[in-house]
């Protein structure tokens, strides 16, 4: 058998597994294995998969991932992002919409705490949901905006997604976190104003809270300053270039370890949950990237990534065109596979693409995270959707959650289109 063939018989093996809900990383690490072993033998497949995971691994970079993971769960299991939700109440509730607009900030400020789409969601929708429930927002806005609010994670530092594409794409993490932070708050804007379009076209759905006092705004501030501070020490180093990736993590995880010591509220049982949760995501995200090493080597190995890229320029469409076509390709993606499986698993395919292209890489892992992400909250497998009815599902349904965030993808799309758009202008 030719290694076409077996390159594309292992890009569907791979595919079908996913979606028999075999791991990624067991899929990823198996379909690869067996496919080098069909192209070059037993013994070079043998010696991939004991250096491959050994090189991968002492990555100096990589480390940022734990670091940044422990931050974040250090500053969940102790409290410490427990006001960001209610320290944005307090000074947004008196906008139209205040409450989902509070959302929205609160999302974005856990999202720079922890990086994890899931978590913001799950921490913001506890709250959250069932407080714009009690004050009569309409179910399907108050639902919508936390789980859409939830994929700015993807977006502002520190994003694991955008760590792990920095490494597998090697180009510089700070430049992503950027950019990143960039058109995260690009997102968080254009979702405050799908908000604001929502109240004006229906008040009754978002009924206005009750104007907060300044001893409420100022208790929400003292409530919240650690964490803000936390953010400004731990982002302002790195983009200053006084802290590496690696750094800027060990750093942050200090600071949110030293803080909730300070304030009491960092326990020996928190500690330990908090470094074992660091473990556990920390070992799944490093299996999925070992396989896709792999995976990267299969797809080099058989030549697939050079037939694919000649058959895209063949059909003579642009950069635009392959942009347009690889936009496609992700949001549909996107409906089914998880944000980090579906980048690591296709990027052997159009990561050679896009630098044949002359596409800034920068650019295309900014554009990559936010297309994955949009698939958080899309139907069929819209995690956010799940988590957000998980916390709420006494009172809402799950299709009532998917109608809420339409407004939200409008907002996603119209911002894809004006960065395929600029790219095209400049």
């Amino acid at each position: 058998m030719d290694p076409m063939t077996i390159g594309t018989i292992a890009v569907v093996a791979v595919l079908a597994l996913i979606m028999l809900r075999v791991p990624i990383a067991v899929a990823l690490i198996f379909v690869s294995f067996v496919g080098i072993w069909a192209i070059i033998g037993e013994r070079p497949a043998m010696s991939m998969l004991s250096s491959v995971p050994y090189k991968f691994a002492a990555s100096w970079t990589l480390s940022s991932v734990p670091m940044f993971l422990f931050m974040g769960y250090v500053a969940y299991h102790s409290g410490l992002t427990r006001g960001m939700f209610d320290g944005a109440r307090a000074w947004l509730g008196w906008l139209p919409g205040g409450l989902a607009i509070a959302s929205l900030a609160g999302a974005g400020g856990f999202a720079a705490v922890t990086g994890s789409s899931i978590a913001c969601s799950a921490a913001i929708g506890r709250i959250a949901v069932p407080e714009m429930h009690r004050q009569g927002y309409d179910i399907r806005i108050a639902t919508g905006s936390v789980a859409a609010g939830g994929t700015i994670g993807a977006l502002i530092p520190p994003s694991i997604l955008l760590i792990l594409f920095g490494i597998q794409a090697e180009v510089s993490i700070t430049k992503l976190f950027v950019g990143g932070l960039i058109v995260g708050l690009i997102s968080l804007a254009l979702y405050v104003v799908a908000v604001l379009v929502t109240y004006f076209a229906a008040p009754d759905r978002l009924p206005r809270a009750q104007v907060g006092s300044w001893e409420e705004r100022w208790a929400g501030v003292r409530e919240v300053w650690p964490v803000l501070v936390m953010i400004l020490v731990v982002f302002g180093g790195l983009f200053s270039g006084l802290f590496t990736a690696t750094e800027a993590g060990a750093v942050g995880a200090l600071i949110a370890v030293v803080v909730g010591l300070a304030r009491k509220s960092l326990n020996w049982d928190a500690f330990k949950e908090s470094a074992v949760d660091t473990l556990l995501s920390s070992g799944s995200l490093f299996m999925i990237a070992v396989g896709a090493n792999l995976f990267t080597r299969l797809v080099s190995l058989s030549g697939l990534s050079r037939w694919i890229g000649n058959g895209i320029e063949a059909l003579d469409l642009g950069v635009l065109g392959i942009l347009i076509l690889i936009t496609l390709i992700y949001l549909a993606l996107g409906m089914f596979l998880e944000p980090i499986g579906a980048m690591l698993l296709t990027l052997p395919l159009f990561l050679p693409l896009i630098e044949a292209q002359g596409i800034d890489v920068i650019w295309f892992g900014i554009l990559l995270a936010k297309l994955l992400e949009i698939g958080m909250i899309t139907p069929p497998v819209g995690l956010n959707v799940f988590v957000i009815h998980s916390v709420a599902k006494d009172f809402v349904r799950l299709e009532q959650i998917f109608a809420g965030v339409l407004p939200f993808l409008a907002a996603d799309l119209v911002l894809v289109v004006a960065m395929l758009a600029s790219h095209a202008l400049f």
